[in-house]
């Protein structure tokens, strides 16, 4: 069996670790606070709660979220296989039904046996057993004041936002058209087509939309991965055309023409009745928001089912406070995982937990703990938020630059040489382990 490991935080990347420990015979406690203490983006009291989007990235090999999955596929990932189990059109994107997805992590962890939830906010860091801090980016304040005492320096802190979602039957269906940019994939996105005059003067507004209670934001604390539409636009009155709002690769079927700007819908759920504005996350007032959200072309009779939010996000100053295996410098008994640690995304943060439920999984069994492979996306970013020797820590996204190059080949092949040298290194790593990782 081993010993006992607690896990704070019921996050993807909380669950992850302790589907990890439990496949493996480890008895866990995952703490949750939810749904007695919520946060600023949480809506349910639910494990795994999705808020910010219900896109796990690209599917696609071609793209690194793609390669980070199905490494984790290897690796017996709960948060993906749930993910696969759950899954709704979405072109090339893995995206999921959230209430499904949730549901099928709890049931997975209930029917190991071996997780017992506690529905409690832990205010301190307990440092006599094996435990894993997974409380994310939202990490309540007293867990945040103990760990700064526990770290011994401040967090660094941005601040991130989320799209709202409308009602499907409230789409124009007559303007707005299903497609996906160059048509890829076979699920379809809405496409809300925009003229160059409905653009600019969606722009004009938005400009001049009131912000909510986020006034006092520096620009440099937004996370630049996750900027609020409304920030993007001050940088430049075409930064949206280019970013989210971009037509590339859709043709309007009314005027066989490329839009000038296009608004992209995503599908929400299994039954397709909730849509998500892709990219427009969105710190504005909510009046604000019905008012702009109205303006888009299929938009004008749009139900608003939820306004986007800001909230501010923490996390870790990483190559300073982790080691190699995710552990706090000096604490060999007190792992990090998730969104604190410096990872970007959810797929990258269910990573995390995959990462540090292995390693908790040795330690408890009394094993040496593992690194996983450089050449494989998981390892490189493990090993990035643990080393980075960039002076100016931010959080990073799983993405082909992290892995080391492959030699004497022709540039055109490089990416699919560095998947394929991946998913090889890392089915070798899965044989070289069986005991540890097993199927779970």
């Amino acid at each position: 069996m081993g010993e006992q490991v607690a896990i704070i935080g019921g996050g993807l990347a909380g669950c992850e670790a302790a589907w990890q420990l439990a496949s493996r015979g480890i008895e866990t406690i995952l703490f949750e606070m939810r749904p007695r203490r919520t946060t600023a983006a949480h809506r349910t009291g639910r494990l795994a709660e999705l808020v910010c989007s219900n896109s796990l990235k690209s599917d696609s090999l071609e793209r690194a979220p793609g390669l980070l999955k199905e490494e984790m596929r290897l690796l017996g990932s709960l948060i993906v296989r749930c993910a696969d189990a759950s899954a709704v059109p979405a072109g090339q994107a893995l995206a999921v039904d959230r209430d499904a997805f949730a549901a099928h992590v709890e049931a997975a962890l209930a029917a190991t046996g071996l997780v017992t939830v506690v529905r409690e906010e832990v205010r301190t860091v307990r440092e006599d057993g094996i435990t894993i801090v997974a409380t994310g980016p939202l990490t309540s304040d007293n867990l945040a004041a103990d760990l700064r005492r526990v770290v011994g320096e401040d967090f660094l802190h941005f601040y991130d936002a989320v799209s709202p979602i409308v009602a499907a039957d409230s789409v124009d269906r007559s303007i707005a058209f299903a497609a996906a940019r160059y048509d890829k994939g076979v699920g379809k996105y809405l496409n809300c087509p925009m003229a160059r005059e409905e653009y600019v003067q969606f722009v004009d507004s938005l400009l001049a939309a009131e912000v909510a209670g986020t006034r006092e934001i520096a620009p440099s604390e937004f996370f630049e991965g996750c900027l609020p539409i409304e920030e993007m636009a001050r940088r430049h009155p075409d930064a949206l055309r280019f970013g989210p709002l971009k037509p590339v690769g859709l043709t309007d079927p009314r005027t066989g023409r490329r839009p000038y700007a296009c608004v992209q819908l995503r599908t929400e759920n299994h039954a397709g009745t909730m849509y998500n504005l892709v990219g427009c996350q969105t710190g504005l007032e909510w009046v604000e928001q019905e008012r702009l959200v109205r303006m888009v072309p299929g938009l004008a009779d749009a139900e608003i089912l939820r306004y986007g939010v800001m909230h501010r996000n923490l996390f870790l100053n990483g190559p300073k406070c982790l080691d190699a295996h995710s552990r706090l410098r000096g604490c060999e008994r007190l792992f990090l995982a998730g969104q604190m640690t410096g990872v970007e995304g959810y797929v990258e943060s269910a990573l995390s937990g995959v990462y540090v439920g292995l390693n908790a999984t040795r330690l408890a069994q009394g094993e040496p703990v593992v690194v996983l492979p450089p050449e494989t996306l998981a390892g490189a970013l493990m090993q990035h938020v643990s080393s980075s020797p960039s002076a100016d820590f931010q959080p990073m996204n799983a993405n082909f630059g992290l892995l080391p190059p492959v030699e004497n080949v022709p540039k055109k092949l490089r990416r699919q040489r560095m998947v394929e040298r991946a998913l090889a290194v890392m089915a070798a790593f899965r044989a070289d382990h069986a005991g540890l990782l097993g199927d779970g």
